[in-house]
């Protein structure tokens, strides 16, 4: 029998989770939030956060950007341009406690104060909601773990399905309904041996995908203290192909909705040559990152390790 943990539960939510976003976005734009809080199309935007949050940022943007909708970068909190000035400032904080999410959004507001600012968190009465002008609570997408997963997915849901709002999406990416039907079915496949069995991975995204990448290499490390890379699809090629070898995996997260275009195929035939196991994934990315979380608890407990306390880390980054 296997043996569960808030981790694999809170992975096995978030199609509901999704679907209640999209609901959540919906009402938003609608005027249930404020639809003076939601960036509106045109608008020049940032998007911000620390750790799975940055990689959810990052997502966003380039989602964003793609559907013509408006100038939007993504930094990390840390590195974040206080100076530059954007025309809506958008923060994704799980507890609302992260020191470097509150230290910039004061400094903000400070520096800026016509400039409106949205936190997106699982916590109402996290003390970022001090701190933003404007605060979408996220609760039921609230985790137990230290590791990251429902909120972060359900923060780029919510965001995603306002994006649907304000026009068409590009080309070859699905609806947020759409993209929770993927989960489902990424929850109930087995994972292939090829990658439970590997003792290195790479993951490659391209757009909007590439932040998915980043984030589903996060979740190895974090749960299992893996080895693991992430790059730009294109990017594979210049350099990081030489660690392709057998008994190592390269996962092409975008598949037909990420933008990889023909170019994946050729990665994929390389590393395959290479002698690594390669997997292309054919669901919606969101959906694919929703099947690297599941390895990462699948790894961890190969490992002996347990996937709810993850070593050297905890919920919030709260510093002195």
């Amino acid at each position: 029998m296997t043996e569960r943990s808030f981790t694999a539960d809170e992975i096995a939510s978030q199609p509901d989770c999704w679907r209640r976003a999209a609901r959540d976005a919906r009402a938003a734009v609608d005027g249930g939030f404020g639809p003076a809080a939601l960036p509106r199309p045109g608008e020049r935007v940032a998007v911000t956060g620390c750790g799975t949050s940055w990689f959810m940022a990052q997502a966003y943007a380039a989602l964003r950007e793609a559907a013509e909708q408006g100038e939007t970068d993504a930094f990390p909190a840390s590195a974040f341009p206080r100076a530059r000035r954007y025309d809506r400032v958008v923060a994704l904080t799980r507890s609302g406690t992260t020191t470097e999410i509150l230290e910039l959004l004061a400094r903000l507001r400070d520096a800026h104060p016509a400039t409106p600012l949205l936190a997106l968190t699982a916590d109402p009465t996290s003390p970022v909601l001090r701190e933003a002008q404007h605060v979408a609570v996220l609760d039921y997408a609230e985790e137990r773990s230290v590791v990251q997963t429902r909120f972060a997915t359900s923060a780029l849901a919510f965001l995603r399905a306002a994006l649907e709002t304000g026009g068409p999406l590009p080309a070859g990416v699905a609806t947020v309904e759409r993209a929770a039907a993927d989960a489902a079915t990424a929850l109930a496949v087995p994972l292939p041996a090829g990658l439970t069995a590997a003792e290195q991975w790479t993951f490659l995204g391209s757009g909007w995908a590439y932040g998915l990448a980043c984030e589903a290499a996060l979740k190895l490390r974090e749960a299992a203290g893996a080895w693991t890379e992430s790059h730009p699809l294109l990017e594979y090629r210049h350099g990081p192909v030489s660690i392709a070898a057998p008994g190592r995996a390269v996962w092409l997260l975008g598949g037909p909705a990420g933008g990889g275009g023909d170019g994946g195929a050729g990665i994929a035939a390389e590393a395959a040559a290479a002698g690594a196991y390669t997997e292309t994934g054919v669901l919606d990315p969101m959906a694919e990152l929703v099947r690297a979380q599941r390895l990462a608890v699948a790894v961890a407990r190969a490992r002996g390790l347990d996937p709810d306390r993850p070593r050297n880390l905890t919920r919030s980054v709260v510093l002195p």
